[in-house]
């Protein structure tokens, strides 16, 4: 947008990348790289890293290191390169411990997992680099980036002060408080839930259930009522359409079947081998069937984005190389638009393409098939970082289906291997370092979209962001590839078992499980394409609707606890934006109610990252605090979880009741 004014002018100069900005960045990203490995591991989530080091550095950095609002920029810029990083490793390289070949294990050492980290973190970066201007900038008023626009919200908020950061930080506030009652003494049930049973004649297996958490309503509420409303739809096609659909046509013991085709263990179920049904078998169905429908059409809908975008790709690229024609005008270029030499993304392709060939660490039959491996890595890696930056641009980073992406890379791999000839257990490890080092690139591509859409709303210089991930990534993989290799060391009570690995028993994993399998399935040929198929063409159709398939599709992956309070949170912002339909506001992000939301967001995060490095070491302390048997005998089960939904309500009511107090601070 050519008016649009950054907090920070571009003419004004004022402190940014200094050493102690990145030396606190880096801190804060080991802290919650060392968090976020701990979370994947044990329930497959993460929580988005940048919006609390943001909060954090406004209350510790300027008190104490008194900076600068670009330096606090820099510290959650550097700093959320751990939690993308880390959501990368753990849901992919663990899949090394359950390939078809058991020597496949020794590819899981830290040197090879550092490696992976490393440079697919930084592949993310520099694959963005051409982009910030398509994206970010061309598209200001298109791409909210909710996350990126709540962390510029609550740096301003730091900055000016007053009632202005009173807001944010009341959010953050109701937010902590709300998410302590919740995860730690367990007060308000996580994930109240309806579901009708398998056998049910009118609804089979239909279930309706929402993680009601305040992160996931602040960003329902900065997104809009569009696109979670788009996002839900998916989600009510998959557990209202597909699930009871199938439930009706598909036997209990087929199921069953299925669910051991992919690796999974039926009884996580709740499945009873006497009576030959499920306890939750609307949960069975999804992990069966409709993750791979899923994982189709956010595939099919990431090609649809892609070939959409192209003309925008096409005129970014030639800005970019424009840039490099005019080196020597750099100086005219204002301080806000200089990015990267586009000379760094391609030296640097060719580099990693060079890098993954000699490399003896990283697994290969020879050096023709790692260059092959290295030329994938590149081309699979450019077009994942444009669809992973524009979905983030829709939803958030905690949305972000990287799973989905990295079971379309996989695929893909795995064909093109087929199609040259190479199959068999050997080619297996090979297929998961290319979805493990774009499983990275695409989460770190999209912690940096959100971080340079903060920048440039507060007038950060793009290239000392770009600089700062790299540190970020480089750290960060250092101390992940340590913290994933610790957890999986086994207690002495596992060890006395024969159990040399502690992931697969102490901590599921279950993104990387799925990873592997779907290897061992494509390169066994044994691969369900028909439920990928499916997805393939929902996609598709919703597109030929009018209707954006990648946000629907999107939708359809994630499971409806997840889009259903999203959507919520959405509603009561199309609520109050029909109060004040036909009223424009230049500073519409510094409203209450969006400040609020970014409160609960930041809030929320923040609880689940402590909660996470609490769990540790204090485990049955927390345990022995817990007050949802007290809770639940008084109230019942039901009573327990209707409870649950009435304190969500309230969240919700007070969300609307800042928000229309008053039209901004």
């Amino acid at each position: 947008m050519s008016n649009f004014q950054p907090f920070i002018p571009a003419d004004m100069k004022v402190k940014e990348f200094t050493l102690k900005s990145v030396l606190l960045g880096a801190f804060f990203g080991v802290i919650f790289g060392m968090a976020t490995v701990y979370l994947a591991l044990k329930a497959g989530l993460t929580v988005s890293a940048s919006i609390p080091i943001a909060v954090i550095a406004i209350s510790l950095g300027r008190k104490l290191f008194k900076t600068t609002i670009l330096e606090n920029n820099i510290i959650q810029t550097t700093g959320s390169a751990g939690e993308s990083i880390a959501a990368g490793v753990v849901f992919t390289l663990p899949g090394f411990l359950f390939l078809s070949d058991p020597t496949s294990a020794d590819y899981f050492n830290y040197i090879t997992i550092m490696i992976i980290a490393m440079f697919g973190g930084m592949l993310g970066t520099l694959m963005m680099v051409p982009l910030r201007r398509s994206l970010i900038v061309k598209e200001h008023g298109t791409l909210p980036y909710p996350e990126g626009t709540a962390c510029a919200s609550v740096l301003k908020a730091g900055e000016k002060g007053g009632d202005l950061a009173k807001t944010a930080f009341l959010g953050m506030g109701f937010a902590l408080a709300y998410a302590i009652l919740q995860k730690i003494f367990h007060v308000i049930a996580e994930v109240p839930e309806y579901a009708t049973k398998m056998y049910h004649k009118a609804f089979p297996a239909a279930r309706v259930h929402g993680e009601i958490t305040p992160e996931y309503m602040g960003v329902g509420y900065i997104i809009g009522p569009r696109i979670s409303g788009i996002l839900v739809a998916g989600g009510v096609m998959s557990a209202f359409v597909l699930i009871p659909l199938l439930a009706s046509l598909v036997p209990a013991d087929v199921i069953f079947d299925q669910i051991n085709k992919l690796g999974l263990k039926p009884a996580k179920f709740g499945w009873d081998a006497a009576t030959h049904t499920f306890a939750n078998p609307s949960e069975a169905i999804y992990r069966a069937y409709i993750r791979q429908i899923g994982a189709g059409a956010v595939a099919a809908g990431g090609f649809i984005t892609l070939i959409k975008t192209i003309p925008t790709i096409i005129s970014s690229f030639k800005e970019s190389i424009g840039g490099v024609k005019n080196a020597g005008g750099d100086a005219s270029v204002a301080r806000t638009e200089k990015d990267l030499n586009i000379k760094w993304v391609l030296y640097g392709s060719l580099a990693l393409v060079a890098i993954v060939a000699i490399l003896p660490m990283i697994p290969g039959q020879g050096i023709v098939s790692k260059l092959l491996l290295g030329v994938l890595i590149v081309i699979f890696g450019a077009f994942f970082v444009t669809v992973s930056s524009r979905i983030v641009g829709l939803i958030g980073s905690s949305n972000n289906p990287i799973s989905g992406m990295t079971i379309a890379t996989i695929m893909a791999t795995c064909l093109v291997f087929l199609g040259v000839g190479w199959s068999g257990k050997a080619y297996e490890p090979m297929a998961l370092v290319v979805g493990g080092m774009i499983c990275v690139a695409a989460a770190n591509a999209g912690a940096t979209s959100q971080d340079l859409k903060t920048g440039y709303i507060v007038g950060a210089t793009p290239r000392y962001q770009q600089l700062a991930l790299f540190v970020g990534a480089i750290v960060s993989a250092i101390v992940v590839g340590f913290t994933i290799k610790y957890m999986d060391t086994p207690t002495s009570k596992l060890a006395a078992q024969g159990i040399q690995h502690a992931i697969g028993e102490e901590y599921a994993a279950p993104q990387a499980t799925l990873m592997a399998t779907l290897i061992k399935g494509i390169m066994g040929h044994n691969l369900d394409w028909n439920f990928v198929l499916v997805g393939v063409f929902i996609a598709i159709f919703m597109e030929l609707c009018g209707i954006k398939a990648l946000s629907f599709a999107v939708g359809s992956y994630l499971p409806l606890s997840t889009t259903l309070p999203i959507f919520i949170g959405g509603f009561i912002r199309g609520v109050v934006d029909k109060r004040y339909k036909g009223e424009k506001d230049e500073e519409e992000d510094l409203r209450k109610g969006n400040l609020f939301a970014t409160g609960l967001v930041a809030g929320g995060a923040l609880a689940g990252v402590l909660y996470a490095i609490l769990k540790v070491p204090f485990e049955k302390g927390l345990e022995s605090i817990s007050l949802e048997h007290q809770v639940s005998n008084g109230l019942g089960a039901a009573g327990y979880q209707v409870f649950g939904v009435i304190c969500f309500a309230a969240m919700g009511f007070t969300l609307y009741r800042v928000a229309m107090s008053k039209k901004k601070v």
